[in-house]
């Protein structure tokens, strides 16, 4: 049997199907939404200091309800407006680009307590619209991993969500799978090389961690993202995740972001028939992080 393109049989093996930026603008969250709902996505991030996340948080929980999927924190450090007043970390009301925000991290000259009080603000953020902790928390562009602030990741969600953590993104992909990779490799190797160390860090501290990481490529329609789908749904890691970014471009994403055209092209393939024929010639389905691993 099949809905929406992928096969009901509980024997297909599980994946967790993630997307980023929900509340970005209307016309990502939307997507998002509608992908959730044909059970194209298994769990997306939110981005809580950004209005989007206030205007729809009571639609995605109503959305969920019906078809369940994890909804976790997108932590933002990157060119958006903070919630707090991130003195020594924003710039003229908003948080700097990652380029610099990687030097400083890179050279251990990041604001702690700033990052501590952006990271308190944006999870008090998502519990008051959402009345739960997250599922899981990740990073707008991966900032999350980098040296320092995931110890403070670790340290802050260690002590707020000491009975029921949440699991957390790993950003590193092992050997055998970067050796597999056809697709991307040279922007996972880059990526890996600053998060090494953070999944390590969350495993020892009682923080379940996906195993691989995977669907980074450079955002050209070269190869078309059918090709980098597919890609992504192959590889070793019993705990696998698939990372992606749909969206449909309106006003709003134009003030706020500059990831566009990507966006349309991912939403189309996900929604298509296609995607289901390949999540199901895979032997995969997308899921919740629990579900997997087992």
């Amino acid at each position: 049997m099949f809905v929406s393109g992928i096969r009901r049989n509980e024997n297909l093996k599980p994946i967790v199907v993630c997307a980023d930026d929900y509340g970005l603008s209307a016309g990502v969250s939307e997507a998002i939404e509608a992908l959730i709902e044909q059970r194209r996505l298994s769990a997306t991030g939110a981005m809580t200091g950004l209005p989007g996340w206030k205007r729809r948080a009571g639609d995605l929980k109503a959305l969920v309800r019906q078809h369940p999927a994890d909804i976790g924190l997108h932590f933002t450090l990157t060119g958006q407006r903070p919630l707090s007043p991130a003195r020594g970390l924003a710039r003229d009301g908003r948080l700097p680009e990652i380029g610099p925000l990687i030097l400083r991290a890179l050279a251990g000259a990041l604001p702690r307590a700033a990052i501590r009080d952006e990271l308190r603000a944006q999870l008090d953020a998502f519990e008051d619209m959402w009345d739960a902790p997250p599922d899981f928390l990740d990073g707008h562009q991966h900032a999350h991993a980098l040296p320092g602030i995931r110890a403070i990741v670790v340290e802050e969600l260690s002590a707020r969500y000491s009975g029921r953590l949440p699991w957390l993104r790993n950003c590193t992909e092992p050997a055998a799978g970067m050796r597999q990779r056809r697709i991307g490799r040279r922007k996972a190797m880059v990526i890996g090389a600053l998060a090494a160390g953070a999944a390590g860090a969350a495993a020892r501290a009682g923080f379940p961690v996906n195993d691989s990481f995977r669907g980074l490529y450079n955002f050209t329609p070269d190869p078309p993202y059918r090709e980098v789908f597919r890609a992504a749904l192959a590889g070793p890691g019993a705990r696998a995740l698939v990372h992606c970014h749909p969206g449909t471009v309106d006003e709003e994403l134009r003030r706020l972001d500059p990831l566009l055209e990507p966006r349309e092209r991912e939403f189309a393939y996900l929604a298509s028939g296609a995607c289901g024929e390949d999540l199901a010639a895979a032997g995969l389905r997308p899921a919740r992080f629990r579900e997997t691993g087992a």
